[in-house]
């Protein structure tokens, strides 16, 4: 085995769940300003009760699959806030 290859020698599962988690993160971004939007709209009143039916079963369903996808990688919502640094996490954490 020469240098390169032990450098290069990674763990299948390791590497598919960091794909996973970085995948399901912007996904759970998503999600949430979807979520903000639509409260939003409720807020102002843009929405009629059939479209607020609609956005708040389908942000449920949404919602239901990452968790469902998470606990198949065995993630946890706090693995999908990445730490930014200077600017805090990604996610909001309240």
């Amino acid at each position: 085995m020469t240098p390169l290859d032990r450098r290069l020698a990674v763990d299948r599962d390791s590497v598919e769940r960091g794909l996973a988690s970085l995948v399901l993160t912007v996904i759970e971004l998503l999600r949430q300003l979807m979520e903000r939007q639509a409260l939003r709209r409720v807020d102002l009143g843009d929405l009629t009760e059939e479209q607020i039916e609609r956005v708040g079963a389908t942000l449920m369903a949404l919602e239901a699959q990452m968790t469902e996808l998470r606990e198949y990688f065995d993630l946890a919502p706090e693995d999908l806030n990445l730490d930014l640094g200077p600017l805090g996490p990604l996610l909001p954490t309240d």
